[in-house]
């Protein structure tokens, strides 16, 4: 029977020796590291601060679809999925560590590519890879990633603290990654159909990109810190604006009110939803694959968030009996539902 072991385009090495290989991709830049790939296990000394921790596994034909998702941008995506959970409570992330399970449908060349965009996503954050192992899977390619990062205890926000008349805020633009997942599966259908017929994404460039290689919001982390802004809650928004301030209002027994001509959305999304017959309002409540963060800000703060771009104010916060809803266009009071992204 045959060793499901990684093809090599090189002599052999063993487990070992390729992860030593390959630990030459990730030098460690933070002084919070201490030792990096190599040993038994990580060392992070994070001095007085909070160490802020979450684990993202990723399956193939579950999460992702290599038909048409490029091995580079995978990389990049597991990291940014995996470091926006902990930008949602407001740490800096430090650390990710790595676990692949990859079978002998592929070779060296396509590891050291979805290793590329891992690094290529670690150096655009200032994140250091520290651990790194590999193993063998039947057929398909999982990856577990665990992301590390700090906190100053004062500058710590969960979902839990969201009072009455706060303002909800929200980075970013919406259902544009969901979007180019509909254009994918598109043309993955016709070309499975008829393989000689060309996928066509003439002027779709920024859908596809928010939903190959959307990008780690630690522009936002750092504006707020820059212009003194704690916000009272916060969470990272990967499944849809509805699931996201369902959460903050979960968590602090509050309710709320958006407001539809708030959504923030782009005219390339906008136009594609219409297009492909879906109500773009339902796409940014209930898409995914955003990775933006949601906050919400005391109203003494609303001069300081204008300073910051990218900021969208998308409602208030509420008393909890008033419960969680959306304002249309036509002024029609909508009780929100979190469907969530279905992936």
């Amino acid at each position: 029977m045959e060793e499901n072991t990684i093809k090599q385009e090189t002599p052999q090495f063993g487990k070992y020796d390729l992860i030593a290989e390959l630990a030459k991709y990730f030098p460690n830049a933070n002084a919070s590291t201490v030792v990096g790939i190599g040993d038994d296990a990580a060392v992070i000394a994070p001095n007085e601060e909070h160490v802020v921790s979450t684990t993202k596994v990723f399956m193939e034909n579950v999460h992702f679809d290599l038909t048409y998702v490029p091995l580079l941008h995978l990389g990049y995506k597991v990291v940014t999925v995996a470091i926006a959970d902990l930008l949602g409570m407001n740490a800096v992330p430090t650390q990710v560590m790595l676990n692949v399970c990859i079978s002998n449908r592929f070779d060296l060349k396509a590891v050291n590519e979805l290793l590329e965009g891992v690094q290529a996503c670690c150096d655009n954050a200032h994140v250091d890879v520290v651990g790194l192992d590999l193993s063998t899977s039947r057929k398909d390619l999982i990856i577990s990633v665990t992301a590390l990062g700090e906190c100053e205890a004062a500058r710590m926000v969960t979902r839990e603290g969201a009072k009455e008349n706060e303002l909800i805020c929200v980075s970013g633009d919406f259902a544009a990654a969901y979007t180019g997942l509909l254009l994918l599966e598109r043309e993955k259908k016709v070309f499975e159909s008829n393989p000689d017929v060309q996928p066509d994404f003439t002027g779709k460039d920024y859908l596809l990109r928010r939903q190959l290689r959307p990008e780690p919001r630690l522009d936002i982390i750092e504006a707020l810190r820059r212009e003194d802004i704690l916000p009272t809650t916060m969470t990272n928004v990967s499944d849809g604006i509805a699931a996201a301030v369902m959460q903050i209002c979960k968590a602090s027994h509050v309710g709320c009110e958006l407001f539809e001509e708030k959504l923030p959305m782009t005219e390339e999304t906008f136009v594609t939803l219409k297009d492909l017959d879906i109500v773009h309002t339902v796409a940014a409540l209930n898409g995914g694959d955003d990775y933006e963060l949601m906050f919400t800000i005391k109203q003494s703060d609303f001069e300081k968030i204008k300073n910051i771009e990218n900021i969208s104010i998308i409602g208030y916060i509420k008393e909890e009996h008033a419960g969680c809803h959306i304002v249309t266009g036509d002024n029609v009071h909508v009780e929100l539902h979190a469907q969530g992204f279905k992936s």
